[in-house]
């Protein structure tokens, strides 16, 4: 398999800013995408197998820059995401397969998606979740390496609202023919932190970009009005899942 590089680092993942650049120095090579392969860890500990897009809407404690978002890799997610569902749906294994909204670093400046095994030691530990990834990664790569060589049909969105893992924005994954780049939960959303500035930096930052997508049962009714107002206002469609294409 060809044009396909694995790098080890020796420090946290989330802090090693411009690895990009670094590859391209020190290997003489030109990356186009990143994929990071981590562990995640949560207080719930539940087991999961997640993707997601990185960057900051506020602060950078977590690496990367304040209010700096890394270009997303939407197309790339969605694949990836329901070939890990796929792959789990042929094992006993009970665990559960979402995105996570974006958040934390590093710094780059290709597109780049975190691909993870959860959430505690015990899962770290087992073959099964990390062969799932492994096997889902390679199948990807026999069709695609790269954002510009997935499906061009696919609509991609920016999503808002709801929770860290993103329950409706994977259920739209699952159930409709499109991709999600960046997602930013309710618990970001306020005025001083979700402003056009970092709106308008998530489109950007969401290759191919078609729209946008309100989780609406996790916003307040004024939110929705205040979002669907915004962007009307800088000619931004938002779209409704009725709009959207089925999964065939």
């Amino acid at each position: 398999m060809k044009n396909l590089v694995i790098v080890t680092i020796p420090d946290k993942k989330i802090r090693h800013e411009n690895i990009d650049i670094e590859v391209q120095t020190h290997l003489h090579l030109d990356p186009r995408i990143t994929i990071f392969l981590s562990r995640h860890r949560s207080k719930m500990g539940e087991p999961t197998l997640t993707v997601h897009p990185i960057g900051n809407f506020g602060d950078a404690e977590f690496g990367g820059q304040p209010r700096t978002l890394v270009p997303a890799a939407p197309r790339t997610m969605v694949s990836l995401l329901r070939l890990i569902k796929y792959n789990l749906s042929i094992t006993n294994l009970e665990y559960q397969v979402c995105y996570e909204v974006t958040h934390h670093g590093p710094l780059l400046k290709i597109p780049t998606l975190f691909v993870e095994v959860g959430s505690t030691e015990v899962q770290w530990q087992k073959k099964e979740p990390a062969s799932i990834i492994a096997t889902s990664l390679l199948q990807m790569f026999s069709k695609f390496h790269y954002e510009e060589q997935c499906p061009s049909d696919i609509p991609v969105l920016l999503g808002i609202g709801g929770g860290h893992y993103a329950p409706r924005f994977t259920d739209v994954a699952f159930q409709k023919n499109v991709a999600f780049g960046h997602m930013i939960p309710s618990y970001h959303i306020n005025p001083d932190t979700i402003d056009w500035p970092i709106l308008q930096q998530a489109i950007q930052a969401t290759p191919n970009f078609s729209g946008v997508y309100l989780h609406k049962k996790a916003l307040k009714k004024s939110q929705v009005t205040n979002f669907k107002q915004l962007f009307h206002n800088h000619d931004v469609p938002v779209l409704s899942s009725e709009e959207l294409p089925s999964l065939v």
